[in-house]
């Protein structure tokens, strides 16, 4: 699935590149060159994208053993450095036709072009967009933000031509092209802003408290504590694995099932491959004062108040009764 909308993805942007570079030398507007220039990285951006996705679908190997989902931050990275390099020569470009003032010509094809190229980024990119979301998927989001922000482009390419045909005003032309391109360095540094967290392992606090939400809505007294939880992600696939507190006095076939059961049911938060690890601590004597568990035949001391899990004391790397 995911392939296939990155194929129909660089496709679109194929077409609509050669449209626009038609465009700017029917035209001569600096505006449809920028317009022109940002199809490219969308070209190559969906080209690399759709290598990362069938990368990343690959099984895990000996030498990958937590797969090769990764990939897809790479490629989220590359759209960003991409951007940035589009942004500066537009930059360069547009000020040097602002000094020029260059001739234009046929500005009601540029106008049709653009407008017509807006929607259909527009249409892809929010749909690449949900679809990259719903199956955590950073190379069709990345992608989806970039024709997203084409889509912008488009709409501001559309007001500047429009003015300049109706008002001779060519330094719009220029001024609109300096504008955007000041919009797309904030893009792509924000891609790569991203791209770099993921690698480097950082906290995803939606899907951090998605995962606390389903904890907290499943919490069984047996369940007695829970922390050390961490999630990492490796393109759409995610991997948990938490510290959790058993009754010391369970045998070692009631806590396999336990735990089998806790993972099972962890895995239906996500629609993809989530891979769990779960490590066992036993309960101790400190844990009685918080410990649901009514008809436990080693208590030590009466229970006397719950202790609310959250996203502070379940990351910490100790039990809960250590903060009280």
């Amino acid at each position: 699935m995911k392939q296939r909308l990155i194929i129909f993805s660089f496709v679109l942007s194929l077409l609509i590149m050669s449209a626009k570079f038609y465009a700017y030398y029917a035209t001569g507007s600096t505006a449809v060159l920028t317009d022109a220039l940002e199809s490219i990285i969308n070209v190559v951006a969906a080209a690399f994208a759709y290598y990362s996705v069938y990368l990343a679908s690959l099984p895990r190997d000996l030498n990958h053993p937590y797969g090769h989902g990764k990939i897809e931050f790479f490629a989220s990275g590359l759209e960003g450095v991409l951007i940035l390099l589009a942004a500066a020569y537009i930059f360069l470009h547009a000020s040097q036709h602002l000094i020029a003032k260059p001739t234009l010509t046929s500005m009601d094809l540029g106008l049709s072009v653009s407008l017509i190229s807006a929607i259909l980024n527009g249409l892809m990119g929010f749909y690449l967009v949900r679809a990259g979301k719903s199956s955590h998927s950073p190379a069709l989001v990345a992608d989806g933000k970039h024709l997203t922000l084409d889509a912008y482009n488009g709409v501001l390419i559309v007001a500047a031509i429009a003015l300049t045909l109706f008002t001779d005003w060519i330094w719009v032309d220029g001024v609109a092209s300096i504008l955007f391109a000041l919009l797309m360095c904030w893009q792509g540094i924000r891609l790569i802003r991203e791209a770099v967290a993921a690698l480097m392992d950082e906290t995803n606090p939606a899907v951090f408290n998605k995962v606390i939400d389903w904890i907290m809505q499943h919490q069984k007294p047996t369940w007695i504590d829970l922390h050390n939880l961490r999630i990492q992600q490796y393109g759409g696939d995610l991997h948990i694995d938490c510290h959790l507190t058993l009754p010391r006095y369970w045998d070692l076939n009631r806590v396999h099932d336990e735990i089998h059961d806790f993972e099972v049911t962890m895995a239906e938060v996500f629609p993809t491959e989530i891979e769990i690890f779960v490590h066992v601590d036993p309960c101790l004597d400190a844990c009685c004062s918080h410990c649901e568990i009514l008809d436990c035949a080693i208590r030590s001391q009466a229970f006397t108040n719950k202790i609310e899990w959250n996203a502070k004391n379940m990351a910490l790397n100790q039990k809960h009764f250590n903060e009280l």
